[in-house]
């Protein structure tokens, strides 16, 4: 959903990845259990940051659509012959690229490659809309005045890692920190947010076991004015991860520890 509101600070926050939704596009996805359909969303991270985001008044971009369907911190191309009919790249190459083929514990999701047509109208439909509402963000940031725009992509992480990721079984920190091995954003930048989720009470990891997205490599390019860092946020703080159910109680707790955070993040940059 693109930002219609105040832009006060050289700052945006996107979240790619929490959205539930599946399009009429891929009606697979319509009729797997909720365990499994949800198994990699990062669900309720959108309702974790909405307090702050609101305070703050913090341009933002966040989508509906589920990722398994239209995966928008993937690029375009980022399929192979699992999930688009006849496609160049060999499967297995993208199993979960822009279109999941498999989900992070190996379950299959979908019983036959789409055809060129479909993969065609969910880029049309969902991966460009929200990637032109985020370029459009930064245009009217720098269009206040900012010489650099700071960009953070906001996540969520399984608390230990699968199979088919690249720590399996190892359990992981409360934040992860990533900034494509400090090509996408300053060390000053990245230094603040460190610090930030640190004095907010968080463990926080750097860099393991991710090192940023498509989203940071297609904006972070801090030679052009724009510094873009990836936040993942451990599930077990807030989720039953089996149930894939909130734990009320944790909410509000977890919302504020977040909102001390972005506060601080906020505090230390720009005002345009």
């Amino acid at each position: 959903m693109p930002f219609t509101g105040t832009i006060k600070r050289a700052f945006i926050i996107t979240i790619p990845h929490s959205g539930e939704r599946v399009p009429d596009e891929t009606p697979w996805l319509a009729t797997l259990p909720e365990t499994l359909l949800m198994c990699d969303v990062d669900r309720y991270v959108d309702k974790l940051y909405a307090p702050v985001l609101q305070e703050l008044e913090i341009p933002h971009v966040k989508t509906e659509w589920h990722r398994y369907a239209v995966d928008l911190n993937r690029w375009r191309d980022d399929v192979d012959a699992d999930s688009v009919q006849g496609h160049t790249n060999p499967s297995g190459k993208f199993p979960r690229g822009l279109h999941w083929s498999i989900t992070t514990k190996g379950e299959k999701l979908m019983p036959a490659p789409m055809p060129l047509e479909t993969h065609d109208v969910l880029v049309e439909k969902y991966f460009e809309p929200f990637h032109r509402d985020v370029r459009n963000l930064f245009s009217a940031v720098k269009a206040r005045g900012a010489d650099i725009v700071y960009h953070l992509d906001a996540h969520s992480m399984p608390s230990v890692g699968t199979k088919e990721h690249r720590d399996p079984g190892e359990r992981r920190a409360d934040i992860v920190v990533s900034d494509s091995d400090g090509k996408s954003c300053s060390a000053m930048f990245k230094d603040l947010v460190i610090d930030a989720y640190k004095s907010a009470g968080f463990q926080v990891g750097y860099n393991w076991p991710y090192k940023g997205g498509r989203v940071t490599e297609t904006y972070g390019d801090p030679q052009r004015g724009q510094e873009s860092i990836q936040v993942e946020l451990n599930r077990a703080l807030y989720m039953n991860e089996e149930t894939k159910k909130l734990i009320p109680e944790k909410l509000a707790s977890l919302q504020n520890q977040l909102k001390k955070a972005v506060e601080k993040i906020f505090a230390a940059l720009p005002a345009v």
